[in-house]
């Protein structure tokens, strides 16, 4: 008995066979497209008007922001929201932003819509935020701060004695520890 090849395993003629490498470039397309929207979605979630467009921010940590030395510099120079609390690199920024999803939570839930609120919960995010801070040895500090090129002669003598890099390393300190406050309110 002669083997009789079966009509699935035999190759079409037909125009329909063009389908899978069509569907090959079609799903590279959509994915393409999903992965520019994420990528703007989350680019437009990390500017500083994104960050203050809820009135819990702008009207707290925002004004106090402004009054301090990452906003107000002789230089120009200024830090934003984002440079200070999201990480540059991808995975980190996606946990942090996971982890912001909380004040977001929070805002939707009224916990933090006024003032007296927001001082109440106060303490509990800034200890939040220098744990992450003081957990990435200030990462975020680090990307504007170089410790490699502060030139120490410049700082008063207790300033230049407390950023020497082997001093930090050896006491495992970083930045926030000496500079909570910098840029925000402290918690009362």
């Amino acid at each position: 008995m002669a083997f009789k090849r079966s009509r699935l395993w035999s190759e079409s003629k037909r125009w329909y066979s063009l389908g899978i490498p069509l569907g090959g470039y079609l799903a590279a397309v959509v994915g393409v497209l999903l992965w520019g929207g994420f990528s703007t979605a989350l680019e437009l979630t990390n500017t500083e008007s994104f960050c203050i467009s809820c009135h819990e921010m702008r009207d707290t940590v925002y004004q106090e922001y402004r009054q301090s030395p990452h906003f107000n510099t002789a230089s120009g120079v200024g830090a934003t929201c984002p440079d200070c609390h999201v990480p540059k690199a991808l995975l980190p920024k996606l946990v942090a932003k996971v982890k912001a999803s909380a004040d977001v939570y929070h805002t939707l839930m009224g916990t933090i819509d006024t003032p007296e609120k927001f001082n109440a919960r106060r303490s509990l995010m800034a200890e939040r935020v220098w744990d992450i801070m003081k957990t990435t040895d200030s990462r975020e500090c680090r990307s504007c701060h170089s410790q490699e090129r502060m030139d120490l002669t410049l700082q008063d003598r207790q300033a230049a004695k407390k950023h020497k890099a082997e001093r930090m390393a050896s006491r495992g300190e970083t930045c926030i520890d000496c500079h909570k406050g910098i840029a925000h309110k402290l918690p009362d």
